[in-house]
C-alpha cells in the first residue's frame, strides 16, 4: 500500500546525504534525465524527470537534460520537441544545459580507438545472430570469435575504414575484449559500434558507425561530469560494463550509477514500443490521444502538471518493482483540481424543461460561486430563463424509493435559483420529450422560504443562452489491471468504451472563457478541460476524471 502522505527520505537521497557529509565529488551534486528522442514521454519519464531534478532542486545542484540519440533508425526531431516541451510543462528548467549525445560522438570514437590501441577492443566479422549464438548462456560460457586474435594493427586499420564508410551495413562491428565466460552476459564482448549509413537527426551524413547505449551512456555522463547517474532497475546488470568501459580509459571521470524501481501502474502499458503501435495501427488518435499514458495524452486530457508531480512524490523512490493503482493518480488529480477548478454547469444529455409560471421569454441571472473551496475565486452570473435543459438522467417517471431527483409532483432544487416542482411530462410515442415544472417564485437561489427539505439538487443551462458542445467522455484504455501480462494480441484488451463522444451537448456560456487545456468542473459531472481542436465555430470539450474518487475505498480495503 503506498502511503499518501509525504515519502520518507529514500535510498538515493540517502547515498547523497553520505557523498555529502565524506566530501565526495567537493560537495558537487550534478544529475541528468537522459530520454532516447525515439517516442513521446510517458507517466514513468515523468517519475524520473521528477527525481532528477527534484534532487538537483533539493539540494542546489544542476541537472542536464540531454538526449541519449545514438539510434539514428528509430530517432527524430519530433520526439526530441516533445520532450522538451514535457520537461518544460512538468515546471523543470536545464537551463542551459541542453545536450544531445550525439554532441560528443567525435570524443567517443577517439576512446574507443583508444580502447582498440590498448588491445581492449576489436573488429569482428560475425553477423548479430552469430554473435548472439556464440555469446552462450546463464550457464553456459559463450565461444571467442575468430576474429577475437586480430592485431592491434589489423583492429586500427579496419575500425578506420569502417568509420571511412568502406562497409556496408552490419558487415562488421567494434566490441570490447572482455571475457566471454563472464557470468554476466554483459561483459562477454558487447558490441561498441555498429555500422548504419542512415542520416541523424543532429549530426546529419556525417556518420556511418553509431555507438551502442552501454558504451555511449557512460561516456556522456562522463563528458559532463554527472555525480548521480540515476537508471531504472532494468540497468543494474549493466553497471559493471558502464564502470568497465570508464576505468580502461585514461584520465576520464567516473559518475556514480545508481538504480531505482521504475514506474508501473494499472491498466496502462508502459512500453514505448507498444505504445508506438497503438498510435501507428491508429488504435489511438496520436500520442497526445487523452487515454495514452504519454505526458501529452494527460495534458491534453487536463491533467495539471502539480497532481503529477504530487503522484510521483507519493510513489516515492523504491528499490524494488512493484505496480501502482491507477487509482492513486487519479485521486491526485482530483485533489489539486477540487482546490483550483472553476465551476460550471453542462448537460450531456438534454431534456428540455418548461417553467409554466415564468412569463414567455423571460431571462434573468443567477449569482453562482466559482470555486466553494477556494473563497477568492469569486462568483459568475449565470443566465436562467423561462426554458431550461437538465440531465435526461435526473428525471424519472416512475422512480424508485430512494431517487432523489426530479419527478412528477415531487420538488427539487435547480442548483442556484428556483425550487421547482414537476406538473407535466411532454411524450411522444412513449418517449419523454421534456417536462413542464412549476417554480417556487419565492425561493430564489434554491432555498425554500419556510425552511422545507429539499433533498434533490439539479444542475441545468439556459436553453436560450446554452453553448452547443462536443463533450468526449475518455476512460481507461485497457479493461484489465495488467494488459502486459495477459499475454496475446494487447490491443484485444482495450476497451470499447474507454471513448464515447456526445454531440448536442448544453453548457454554459462562461465556458468559452476557459482557453485551450483550461481544466474546470461541470457540477455534479466530473473534471473537463477544452481540447486544442475548439474553434470559434466548434466547441470541443474532454472528461479529464469523474468525481467518484476509488481511493479511499481501496486504502480501506487494504489494496494497492
Amino acid at each position: 500500500m503506498v502511503d499518501e502522505s509525504k515519502p520518507q527520505k529514500d535510498f538515493i537521497r540517502e547515498i547523497i546525504d553520505e557523498d555529502i557529509r565524506t566530501g565526495k565529488h567537493n560537495g558537487r551534486i550534478h544529475t541528468r534525465f537522459p530520454p532516447e528522442p525515439n517516442g513521446y514521454l510517458h507517466i514513468g519519464h515523468a517519475k524520473a524527470i521528477c527525481l532528477n531534478f527534484g534532487i538537483a532542486e533539493e539540494y542546489g545542484g544542476k541537472c542536464n537534460l540531454r538526449f541519449d540519440d545514438t539510434n539514428p533508425t528509430k530517432e527524430e526531431e519530433e520526439y526530441v520537441r516533445s520532450i522538451i516541451e514535457d520537461v518544460r510543462w512538468l515546471g523543470f528548467d536545464w537551463e542551459d544545459r541542453l545536450y544531445y549525445g550525439s554532441d560528443y560522438f567525435d570524443q567517443m570514437c577517439d576512446w574507443a580507438m583508444e580502447l582498440v590501441k590498448k588491445g581492449k577492443a576489436y573488429v569482428d566479422d560475425l553477423t548479430s545472430e552469430q554473435i548472439r549464438d556464440h555469446r552462450g548462456t546463464l550457464t553456459a560460457s559463450g565461444t571467442d570469435s575468430p576474429h577475437r586474435d586480430r592485431s592491434i594493427e589489423e583492429n586500427v586499420d579496419l575500425f578506420e575504414r569502417m568509420k571511412r564508410g568502406e562497409f556496408g551495413d552490419g558487415e562488421k562491428v567494434l566490441r570490447a575484449k572482455i571475457d566471454m565466460a563472464h557470468p554476466n552476459m554483459n561483459m562477454r564482448d558487447p558490441v561498441m559500434y555498429r555500422i548504419l549509413h542512415r542520416p541523424h537527426h543532429n549530426t546529419g551524413d556525417k556518420w556511418c558507425i553509431y555507438p551502442m547505449y552501454d558504451w555511449a551512456h557512460g561516456l556522456e555522463d562522463s563528458i559532463e561530469r554527472i555525480t548521480h547517474s540515476l537508471c531504472t532497475l532494468e540497468f543494474e546488470n549493466h553497471r559493471p560494463l558502464y564502470d568497465w568501459f570508464i576505468d580502461q580509459l585514461d584520465d576520464v571521470y567516473h559518475p556514480q550509477q545508481i538504480e531505482f524501481a521504475r514506474l508501473n501502474l494499472t491498466y496502462t502499458i508502459m512500453s514505448k514500443r507498444k505504445l508506438l503501435e497503438l498510435v501507428k495501427s491508429k488504435l489511438v488518435n496520436g500520442w497526445d490521444d487523452p487515454r495514452m499514458p504519454t505526458i501529452s495524452g494527460m495534458r491534453r486530457r487536463g491533467y495539471p502538471p502539480e497532481a503529477i508531480k504530487d503522484f510521483c512524490s507519493r510513489v516515492g523512490v523504491a528499490k524494488v518493482n512493484s505496480t501502482i493503482a491507477i487509482e492513486l493518480l487519479e485521486h491526485c488529480v482530483r485533489e489539486h483540481l477540487n482546490k483550483t477548478a472553476r465551476r460550471f454547469m453542462g448537460v450531456l444529455d438534454p431534456l428540455k424543461v418548461t417553467i409554466e409560471n415564468l412569463p414567455a421569454g423571460h431571462e434573468e441571472l443567477m449569482e453562482a460561486s466559482n470555486n466553494p473551496e477556494d473563497p477568492e475565486a469569486g462568483t459568475r452570473q449565470v443566465p436562467f430563463g423561462r426554458e431550461i435543459y437538465i440531465e435526461r438522467e435526473d428525471f424519472m417517471e416512475d422512480p424508485p424509493k430512494k431517487f432523489f431527483r426530479l419527478s412528477p409532483g415531487r420538488e427539487v432544487r435547480f442548483r442556484n435559483a428556483y425550487i421547482a416542482t414537476c406538473t407535466d411530462v411532454i411524450k411522444d410515442e412513449g418517449v419523454v420529450k421534456g417536462l413542464v415544472c412549476e417554480v417556487d417564485l419565492d425561493s430564489r437561489g434554491g432555498n425554500p422560504p419556510d425552511g422545507r427539505r429539499v433533498k434533490g439538487t439539479l444542475h441545468w443551462v439556459s436553453a436560450y443562452k446554452a453553448l452547443d458542445a462536443e463533450i468526449r467522455l475518455y476512460d481507461r484504455l485497457f479493461k484489465v489491471e495488467n494488459p502486459m501480462g495477459e499475454g496475446g494480441d494487447f490491443s484485444e484488451l482495450m476497451d470499447p468504451g474507454s471513448l464515447i463522444i456526445r454531440e448536442g451537448c448544453k453548457v454554459e456560456p462562461a465556458v468559452r472563457e476557459m482557453g485551450a487545456l483550461e481544466t474546470f468542473q461541470f457540477e455534479r459531472t466530473g473534471y473537463f478541460t477544452i481540447d486544442p481542436d475548439t474553434t470559434d465555430d466548434k466547441l470541443v470539450i474532454n472528461r479529464t476524471i469523474t468525481l467518484k474518487d476509488t481511493w479511499a475505498r481501496l486504502q480501506k480495503k487494504g489494496g494497492h
